[in-house]
């Protein structure tokens, strides 16, 4: 079984768990797309562990982990959560495979994701991780693979090609003094040389582990409206996040993917800019944020708050044949008189039921809401269905119908074990 896991908002639904669970029924877990802009947090044993570039599944004894060719690398960063492994007492050995045809943040990438932010008028809320930058230098073809950082001649080529125009920028446009040849070029063939070990065409591994029968999970990083075409443009990555991005990221044919599972916190959130149509006003925000501990993994930023937007988690239902669904952070609603969601948005006297791509609408529709009953007392002690208030059920309910997908897992918890499988 071949199992694609997607975000149906814009990421931070609650994956890292999900995919964490899921790790344990599979043997080879693959990150897709995205790069260090990202992060998965898991909770076992209380403790934490929050990966950027490593799929979770890590963790897990005996599995298999795969950094695929959709994914933009930087080295130091996948370095570091090595290390970190290491120190925490996890052996990683021979389970963790790096895509050659994967691309290298480079440092001038990272300066240049910063310094395009600072001069533009209207502001995505990149990260700064340099992820635009290196899929931008990709699609010009003239991006710097990780097959290259193993062979010097080629890699000094390349770098020499492009710091002579990337340096004319930098000093020309964002008066920066640039980039030395000779420090990148030691540096990263150094991160090759300590990465060689793992490095392997994933792409044949991949297919032979298909034919062997073997049970493969696909994770991505970001959610669905953060993808590069069918996301709120231009506020969203640089990489397809839907399900179709598991096959360019890894190599797999389309018809070898068996399940799509979308995941949907039970209520919405984003970072940075764009717009967001249920977003909660100043002081239910900031309750929601320290309830739920929204902050992002990767830049501590603390994470917009609303309404579950179900026209959104549609259209990502859509775009991805999601056939199932995981509704997360439940418990984060305890205790609310009311719950609402978006079933449809107002605009200029229209009621809209489809997601509108244009950002102009988008910025100014009016959310029509369902608002149901909440519940009292806390959901985070129940593991069955059955057990949990009735109008915590009657909310599940709701949304299965609305959304024509499935709901089969239900977190109440930040841990593995504070999870409700129907």
């Amino acid at each position: 079984m071949n199992i694609v896991i997607v975000g149906t908002q814009w990421g931070d639904e609650g994956k890292g768990k999900l995919i964490d669970i899921f790790s344990e029924k599979v043997d080879c877990i693959v990150r897709y797309q995205g790069g260090s802009n990202a992060g998965h947090t898991v909770v076992v044993d209380d403790k934490e562990y929050i990966f950027h570039l490593i799929p979770s599944g890590i963790l897990h004894k005996g599995k298999v982990c795969y950094i695929g060719n959709g994914v933009v690398v930087d080295p130091a960063v996948l370095i570091e959560e090595i290390e970190g492994l290491a120190r925490a007492g996890i052996s990683i050995g021979g389970r963790l495979k790096i895509s050659s045809l994967a691309h290298v943040i480079m440092p001038y990438h990272k300066i240049l994701d910063k310094l395009r932010e600072i001069k533009m008028t209207h502001r995505i809320g990149t990260t700064g991780r340099g992820i635009g930058p290196c899929y931008a230098d990709k699609i010009n073809r003239c991006g710097i693979r990780i097959i290259d950082l193993l062979n010097p001649r080629v890699f000094r080529e390349k770098l020499k090609d492009n710091l002579k125009e990337k340096n004319e920028i930098f000093r020309k446009v964002y008066n920066h003094s640039g980039y030395s040849f000779e420090n990148t070029y030691r540096q990263y063939l150094a991160y090759g040389k300590r990465l060689s070990k793992y490095i392997c065409n994933t792409t044949s591994c991949l297919n032979r582990a298909i034919a062997d029968k073997k049970d493969i999970l696909f994770e991505g990083a970001q959610g669905t409206f953060l993808d590069i075409d069918f996301g709120t443009y231009p506020f969203v990555t640089s990489s397809s996040t839907i399900s179709g991005g598991a096959c360019i990221g890894s190599g797999i044919s389309p018809i070898k993917i068996n399940k799509v599972i979308g995941v949907a916190k039970a209520y919405a959130t984003r970072v940075g800019e764009g717009p967001f149509p249920t977003e909660f006003k100043d002081g239910f925000q900031e309750f929601i944020r320290n309830k739920g501990r929204e902050f992002g993994a990767t830049t501590g930023r603390p994470r917009r708050c609303g309404w579950l937007d179900a026209v959104m988690v549609k259209e990502a239902i859509i775009l991805s044949g999601v056939s199932e669904l995981a509704i997360m952070k439940l418990d984060v609603l305890d205790g609310l008189e009311a719950i609402r969601v978006c079933t449809a948005y107002k605009y200029k006297g229209k009621i809209l039921r489809e997601f509108p791509y244009d950002l102009e609408v988008l910025k100014n529709v009016t959310p029509v809401y369902k608002q149901m009953p909440g519940w009292t007392g806390s959901v985070t002690g129940v593991r069955k269905f059955s057990d949990l208030p009735v109008n915590a059920k009657k909310y599940l309910l709701w949304l299965q119908h609305i959304l024509k997908a499935q709901v089969k897992v239900v977190s109440v918890g930040s841990s593995r074990e504070e999870t409700i499988f129907i």
